[in-house]
């Protein structure tokens, strides 16, 4: 029994008539399996809590954006019990961009029910007072979080999702709110090292390469490695830091004073202020300090 945790909305409804195409062919090849079409935010993560809270193996596929398999990774309550798929219909798709997933859902699924590859992969955890979520590409404090919070309810975001350019929203909101931006403080524990910054851009653990819609913020990160890749972008003028942010997509921005790429398996950010946070792109709160780790077991993850 497959169980497929739908995002109907995912690009500007995409996301449904993608399903209804590849249900059609669920029921043409007589496959068994069961649907949950999420209604609002959280939704997946509630049904999947409920859904593995008992012993048995269960294969769930997420059909969505990024936010989707933050949402579904967020609700397992035992890695061990779970293999997890995923169709990609985000407007960034940096999971997919990590995993080099292939780009057309109906081979997707076909691998999906004859898997030839699996990957086990790590999966985040942020930690702020009383508040847990975790991630399975990154989490950030800073600017790229606050680009998230606005690009949520963007307009543009929106219009671009029709024209299939929503990957672009990122930068086009990034360029906008980097003018108005003013870098902070920050002091970082990184399992045990500290390291402190006067004016800090943003911070974000990551989990994956990509981030914000084809970002190539750590070109070295492995999901499978045990460790998190830091990237914190500090102490530049503002002007470097626009000239710098394009040429992220490639990886080159590493080259550049200012750029700071660390590894460690515990990174503790300590802010002078409460800073915007986010996990997968998704905002998640508002707080002057997190810490991120990775949960202790890793999660089978269908690659191909």
């Amino acid at each position: 029994m497959y169980t497929f945790i739908v995002n109907p909305n995912a690009r500007t409804g995409l996301g449904l008539r993608i399903w209804r195409n590849l249900e059609a062919l669920l029921k043409e090849w007589q496959i068994k399996y069961q649907v949950c079409l999420t209604r609002y935010p959280h939704h997946a993560t509630e049904y999947v809590r409920d859904l593995t809270a008992g012993n048995a193996a269960l294969t769930l596929v997420a059909l969505g954006g990024d936010g989707t398999i933050n949402e579904v990774v967020n609700g397992i309550q035992d890695f061990s019990k779970v293999t997890l798929g995923y169709i990609p219909i985000g407007s960034s798709n940096d999971f997919a961009r990590s995993m080099k997933l292939v780009k057309n859902p109906e081979q997707i699924l076909k691998q999906i029910l004859s898997p030839s590859e699996y990957a086990y992969i790590n999966i985040g955890k942020l930690v702020s007072g009383d508040s847990v979520r975790r991630f399975a590409v990154s989490a950030g404090i800073g600017f790229d979080a606050e680009v998230c919070f606005h690009n949520t309810s963007s307009r543009i975001k929106r219009w671009l999702n029709r024209l299939k350019l929503g990957k672009l929203s990122y930068t086009g909101v990034a360029l906008f709110l980097l003018l108005a931006l003013k870098p902070r403080p920050m002091a970082l524990t990184l399992d045990g090292r500290k390291k402190a910054f006067q004016k800090v851009f943003f911070a974000t653990a990551m989990n994956q390469q990509y981030e914000g819609g084809g970002f190539c913020f750590c070109p070295d990160a492995d999901p499978g490695d045990d460790l998190l890749d830091l990237i914190v972008i500090a102490d530049m003028p503002k002007l470097k830091a626009l000239l710098l942010l394009p040429t992220a997509y490639m990886g080159w921005h590493t080259r550049f004073k200012g750029v700071h790429i660390y590894t460690c398996r515990e990174a503790v950010l300590l802010g002078s202020q409460k800073l915007p946070v986010h996990t997968d792109g998704e905002p998640v709160m508002t707080v002057p300090s997190m810490t991120c780790s990775l949960e202790p077991e890793k999660l089978r993850f269908i690659r191909g």
